[in-house]
């Protein structure tokens, strides 16, 4: 059976998983970070918090992977969108990830990882394709009934869309105007910013396993990026999170 690593930057948005995996789940604490092992949906996992940032979601990384040996990594959690199309309350996942941040030029073209000559890493598309429909499947039959209706109201959470595309991570919360219109002018092709996506991405790729990436549109990364932040962490975005990952597990399990 097939070890999956799930792993989030913020606690609220694997707090439900922990719960589900119950006390049945077997902790084991690793450079001040708490793995959970155990079963969730039926699927043997391994749920860890992150915390915030490349570094921290580098180190997390390579633990599941040589401690746990996990076959495959799923990245969950929010994200900042900077493409006028993605809407607070849709969902990302990501066929390609960069660090918007990385800059060793003249010596390396600039978000050219050095030594390894790429500067984007690829999603595997199996996954991705499976987190598709899960999140599909959960705002076509699952969204209404898990969230209050005043949060779908006050998020405008009616028709939330699923996109396929760039996710850039830096160590740096973007919430200006301007920090928006320099990314777009800089990576025209993203859609959303975060802060760990791809480091996750390039330990995957390092040690050759398959990962996935998705967020959920919190904000639009401007001036107004922290006003409703926690308020959409707790009510909306741990449900996608939860609903999503449940969905995608179950499918493995019927597939």
């Amino acid at each position: 059976m097939k070890k999956i690593g799930i792993i989030a930057a913020l606690h609220e948005e694997i707090a439900i998983l922990l719960d589900v995996m119950g006390d049945s789940a077997h902790k084991v604490t690793i450079g001040s970070r708490d793995y959970y092992q155990g079963n969730l949906y039926g699927t043997n996992c391994v749920v860890v918090l992150a915390r915030i940032g490349k570094v921290a979601a580098a180190i997390t990384t390579v633990t599941l992977i040589h401690e746990f040996s996990v076959d495959e990594v799923i990245f969950t959690g929010v994200a900042g969108s900077i493409n006028k199309s993605v809407k607070v309350g849709d969902i990302v996942v990501a066929d390609n990830l960069m660090q918007h941040d990385i800059d060793a030029s003249p010596i390396f073209p600039r978000y050219e990882i050095p030594l390894l000559g790429i500067s984007r890493f690829r999603a595997e598309p199996s996954i991705n394709q499976q987190i598709i429909n899960s999140a599909l499947y959960f705002i076509d039959n699952k969204l209404v009934n898990t969230l209050d209706s005043n949060s779908i109201k006050k998020f405008n959470l009616s028709s939330p869309t699923v996109h396929t595309g760039t996710i850039i991570s830096g160590d740096q919360f973007i919430n200006s105007k301007s920090g928006v219109e320099h990314l777009r002018e800089a990576i025209p092709d993203a859609l959303c910013v975060e802060m760990e996506g791809a480091a996750v991405a390039q330990v995957c790729y390092e040690y050759e396993i398959p990962f996935a990436v998705f967020r959920t549109i919190s904000d639009s990364a401007d001036d107004s990026a922290s006003l409703d932040f926690s308020s959409f962490l707790l009510n909306v975005a741990r449900f996608y999170s939860i609903g999503i990952i449940k969905a995608l597990l179950e499918n493995k399990q019927s597939g």
